[in-house]
């Protein structure tokens, strides 16, 4: 059911018209949408050869070459003796590098058995709050293999998932797979013909059926494979599979019901048929493909190419005139089904033909010539053949016109009765040219011509989609999606992002209704039965019941009737019911709906539903307007709706284009070989294949690296779901293993320390940082935390990943753990650092404890194998009462607990501190220093002199200095005592801000040449920033336009550019003056 795909598009002209199984009402301006879609279509077609032309190019440029550059990592092997479901071992020795097969090894077969990931683990939590936490995840098709896509969903829902269960809420995450009927029934018809040479009509339907289930039987674990292996905590206890006897059971309910309330009614109606598996299909299931023009196209069940993509014109004679009106169309084969000719009442050249009537030339019809605002007079020849049983606007002009409906192509695809002797029981494309060579021969064919055009495609099977009228079983949407729309003006229904709203609206405010027969033996018969009566002599008028069986179905028959039970014969419909129809019921009747279980008490309405934004208008809307009629509540309080997952040349995921990623390919790494060979083994056309291929070469000349579950889900959450579509490479995923790698690093580093310790690691409670390093990153740790709690409750997943990144890697490893360093390897000379730390080893050790653990907990949503693995090695150290089992147990983090380890003040003095560090290094690298720690001196203002004495013992070892000699020009009283003198003439300066500046004595030995050439080019491009800025705060309405804030900023950047610029010519100065003495 996770399908990419494009709306169809619909028409408004002659030319080409889609068919909907939800048509749409007539617009409200015609020639606009006429005009629109073409333009929409050539803009279409133009992007997608400017993304063949940019993957078929042979050029790669630099920033590609450099993103596919990796080398196979070390695989490390978890080899201990632990039987499937038992804990992991983690008293064995830390391996010496992260490897993702190491560590995703055993933990998830502990945690299902464990039944970690059951809302009845809630009672045994000591943190447990009396809240619920439900959804269920999107069920994908049995019949295929998740791609990035999906991998996105799982990654977002279990994210959310595991914060909740972590914040001791009940949650329950329900796993399902969807029976696909159209997609499963077409694969297990291709396998019996491969296997056996036997179609589907050599077998009775029992025994098709019995063919099916041992398919899925087969195959339909891969997907649940798929999701375990992406470390997804469903409740695999309550999987769900729509074919379920206990799901086909609410199905069946559904359809009683709402047929009861008069929703559901059988009528006749346009419908999307694929002839070649004679069957209605739905939307999703259309696919569109654009023509640029004239093009030749392979179609099921034809040998020679079919011609597409022409506009043909022909007239029609007028009925006692001698005149004629000529009409255009891309499917002159349905000429035959023609009952009118319509032109607009305005239109000035068809005025005299009003009430006119026109002789078809084939059968001798009287077609009358009617007038409708619905017709363009400015495309085409302004005059529109009407052909009711084979085009949607068709459809609508003839229940407005009273006019007669003519099916001239069958289900099979060949021409009908209606047609004539001549054409009967050809099929529709062969017909196509007999139609024209008669028309010519009737010298009646006016021109022939390109036409850029969409074809709507059969995704199943390939075939061209044909508008059929059809007897079929359809819901009355309108009253339904009034509902639907007024939940969301009400706030009951919330849909995020809120963009949606407006879209969410538009489409169901011209909701039609919903067509849900399908002509398959695969899925949910359809439980209504024809009625034949006893001794009834009407034969005409269909006659149906319906009913939750057949016994039921026979008596509501004999009430109906006024006869006896016995009197009765019925025959159960043969179709079945549209996939989306059975999907829609999920959120309840995966709780067990209609019976009043348990979980439908506990756990609905849910209270999420997340999905692709593709998916708004086919499952989201149907769910919320058959959960709101069916058990009188909204099925879920709000929808989340993240973007679409793209390749990097923006075209969707999509078999159809070759450009799918199987998650795992990512987790273990695959071939460039073996991702041909994907391609290949699709059902694409020659071209297709080509750029699919081609592409990959571009994208993963060498395949693709192992990178890891925890990778490729902490990569897909650093995206920004609810802003533009994704498009994930494999620089971004290696970025994360790398993560991955430090963290590991980190938490062996950390290991030693407390290994090494004597004391032991104090609680959180009882844990006071007192250096200022401590206290640093103790505020940087609380700030880290109340950053996520906001942005997971608001959704924003990319700022938590961001945040916790930043944390992890700029202030725990770049910082903290550097003084750590430092402080280990002097703590002997006690002197040198009692000012500032006060010896106090084992609180550093502490609080190095509880930042690790404590972003292993915070991080575990995203990535929960690494920190389980970590956090179990972390716990023999644990003060206090024990922690649960499991890291995914453990009371997610929050801010109220680390209170007191608030100190905003601390946080943004060592803001200086940083920039200090930065032009310090950058100082040292000019001078080509690598091992040397040389002297600086800092010139300053007395509160920043304030703020570098405070953390001096930070300073040196993190610019990798040995001394800082502090100068302030205007010196305080309270600083005159540590303050030293100037720094010596002619030193290299380096500037920190406007009051602050770095200097470094020049060194003999050092490469002048170098120097100046850099300080050059510095200068060069300072010279040009504030000839920008200049321009800016020049310009007429900069004071009135720019608000005071703002100025203020540009002015401050200004003053600290020019006092850089005028210290880098000095600079410079001074170098050339030592050159010239050289």
């Amino acid at each position: 059911m996770w399908r990419a795909c494009r709306l169809p598009r619909l028409a408004a002209s002659g030319a080409v018209r889609l068919c909907s199984s939800n048509p749409p009402k007539p617009p409200a301006s015609s020639s606009a949408q006429s005009h629109s879609v073409p333009r929409l279509q050539a803009e279409k077609q133009r992007r997608r050869r400017e993304r063949e032309k940019a993957i078929l190019s042979s050029q790669r440029s630099t920033a590609e070459e450099d993103a596919v550059k990796w080398s196979e990592k070390q695989k490390i092997e978890y080899t201990a003796n632990t039987p499937p479901g038992a804990k992991k071992d983690t008293t064995l020795l830390l391996p010496s590098q992260y490897s993702p097969e190491y560590v995703e090894s055993s933990w998830y077969q502990w945690w299902e058995k464990e039944g970690f990931f059951s809302p009845e683990q809630h009672e045994r939590l000591s943190h447990s709050v009396d809240q619920t936490f439900s959804l269920c995840i999107p069920p994908p098709n049995v019949t295929g293999t998740l791609h990035l896509g999906h991998a996105l969903t799982v990654a977002v829902e279990d994210a959310l998932v595991r914060w909740r269960r972590m914040q001791g809420h009940r949650v329950l995450w329900v796993p399902g797979c969807d029976h696909a009927g159209i997609a499963t029934q077409t694969v297990v018809e291709r396998r019996l013909l491969r296997a056996h040479g036997k179609h589907r009509q050599d077998l009775t339907r029992q025994e098709f059926l019995q063919e099916v289930w041992k398919w899925k039987n087969e195959k339909g674990e891969e997907i649940y494979h798929q999701l375990r292996r992406l470390g997804a905590s469903l409740d695999w206890r309550r999987a769900c599979f729509t074919m379920d006897p206990d799901f086909s059971k609410a199905v069946t309910e559904a359809f009683v019901r709402l047929c009861d309330s008069g929703l559901i009614h059988r009528s006749e109606g346009l419908v999307n048929w694929s002839c070649a598996l004679e069957s209605a299909i739905s939307d999703i299931e259309v696919d569109s493909k654009e023509l640029s023009g004239q093009t030749m196209l392979s179609v099921p069940g034809y040998e020679n190419k079919v011609e597409f993509g022409t506009m043909l014109t022909f007239a029609y004679p007028i009925e006692g005139h001698h005149g004629e009106v000529a009409v255009s169309t891309t499917r002159p084969e349905t000429m035959l089904g023609d009952v009118a000719v319509a032109v607009h009442p305005e239109d000035p050249r068809y005025q005299a033909l009003h009430g006119k009537q026109c002789r078809h030339p084939f059968t001798d019809r009287l077609l009358p010539i009617i007038t409708d605002s619905m017709v363009d007079i400015e495309l085409g020849t302004g005059v529109v053949k009407v052909t009711p049983a084979h085009d949607h606007t068709d459809f609508l002009l003839s229940q407005r016109h009273s006019l007669p409906r003519v099916t001239v192509i069958g289900g099979d695809g060949t021409m009908t009765h209606p047609c004539g002797e001549w054409l009967k029981g050809v099929k529709r494309f062969d017909a196509r040219q007999l139609v024209v060579d008669a028309l010519a021969e009737k010298k009646l064919l006016r021109g022939k011509q390109s036409h850029a055009m969409t074809l709507p495609i059969c995704s199943r099977s390939g075939d061209i989609i044909e508008p059929l009228l059809k007897k079929q079983w359809f819901v009355r949407c309108d009253k339904m999606a009034e509902k639907a729309i007024q939940a969301v003006d009400d706030g009951q229904l919330e849909i995020i992002p809120h963009l949606y709203t407006k879209t969410w609206k538009n489409w169901l405010s011209g909701i039609s209704d919903w067509c849900i027969s399908r002509q398959l033996w695969w899925g949910h018969q359809v439980p209504a039965y024809q009625v034949e009566l006893l001794n009834s002599t009407d034969k005409q008028e269909e006659q149906w019941v319906w009913g939750r069986s057949e016994d039921e179905a026979r008596q509501r028959a004999a009430v109906k009737y006024g006869v006896k039970p016995e009197a009765v014969t019925l025959t159960q419909d043969p179709d079945v019911l549209d996939t989306w129809f059975s999907s829609g019921l999920f959120p309840f009747a995966m709780l067990g709906w209609p019976e009043q279980t348990a979980d439908l008490q506990r756990f609905y309405p849910t209270s999420i539903l997340e999905t692709g934004s593709d998916l708004i208008f086919f499952w989201v809307a149907r769910m919320v307007m058959l959960g709101t009629e069916l058990t009188g509540q909204l099925p879920f309080k709000q929808v989340l709706l993240h973007s679409l997952v793209r390749d990097k040349y923006g075209r969707k995921m999509s078999k159809s284009l070759g450009n799918v990623i199987d998650p795992l390919d990512f987790i273990h790494g695959v071939s460039l070989e073996r991702l041909q060979e994907k391609v290949k083994e699709g059902n694409l056309d020659p071209r297709e294949q080509l750029v699919a291929m081609e592409a990959q070469r571009k994208d993963f000349p060498k395949g693709i690296p192992q990178c890891g579950t925890d990778a490729l889900r902490f990569a897909l959450c650093s995206h920004k779901i609810q802003g533009e579509d994704i498009s994930l490479s494999v620089s971004e995923v290696l970025s994360c293993r790398n993560f991955c790698n430090k963290m590991w690093q980190t938490l062996r580093f950390t290991l030693g320390v407390l290994g090494d310790n004597t004391t032991p690691v104090m609680t959180l409670e009882e844990l006071t940082p007192l250096s200022s390093m401590d206290r640093w990153i103790c505020s940087r740790l609380y700030s880290t935390v109340a950053q996520c709690e906001q942005a997971f409750e608001a959704y924003e997943l990319h700022t938590v990943t961001s945040a916790l990144y930043s944390f992890w890697v700029h202030s725990l490893c770049d910082v903290y753990l550097e003084y750590v360093k430092h402080v280990l390897v002097h703590q002997d000379e006690r002197a040198a650092v009692q000012a500032e730390t006060e010896g106090s080893v084992q609180v550093a050790s502490s609080v190095l404890y509880h930042c690790v653990s404590t972003s292993l907990a915070l991080l575990s949503p995203f990535m929960p194998f690494i920190t389980e693995e970590l956090w179990q090695r972390l716990q023999p150290f644990r003060p206090g009462a024990a922690a649960q089992a499991s890291l995914c147990l453990q009371p997610y983090p929050c801010s109220s607990q680390l209170a007191h380890w608030n100190f905003p003040d601390v946080e943004n003095d060592f803001l200086l501190i940083r920039k200090v560090v930065r032009v310090a290094r950058s100082l040292r690298a000019q001078c080509g220093m690598t091992k040397e720690k040389p002297a600086m001196w800092a010139v300053c203002s007395p509160s920043q002199a304030q703020v570098l004495l405070h953390f001096g013992s930070a300073v040196w070892p993190l610019s990798r200095i040995s001394n800082l000699h502090i100068y302030c020009p205007q010196e305080a009283e309270s600083l005159h005592s540590l303050c030293s003198t100037p720094p010596p003439k002619g030193s290299l300066v380096g500037v920190v801000d406007h009051t602050c500046q770095l200097h470094l004595h020049v060194q003999s030995g050092m490469n002048v040449d170098k120097q100046i050439l850099q300080l050059s080019q510095r200068r060069d491009k300072l010279v040009s920033k504030l000839e920008e800025n200049l321009r800016t705060v020049q310009s007429p309405h900069y004071l009135t336009k720019v608000p005071a804030h703002v100025r203020e900023q540009i002015d401050s950047k200004m003053s600290a550019m020019q006092q850089e610029l005028k210290t880098t010519e000095d600079q410079l100065s001074v170098l050339q003056q030592t050159q010239a003495a050289e």
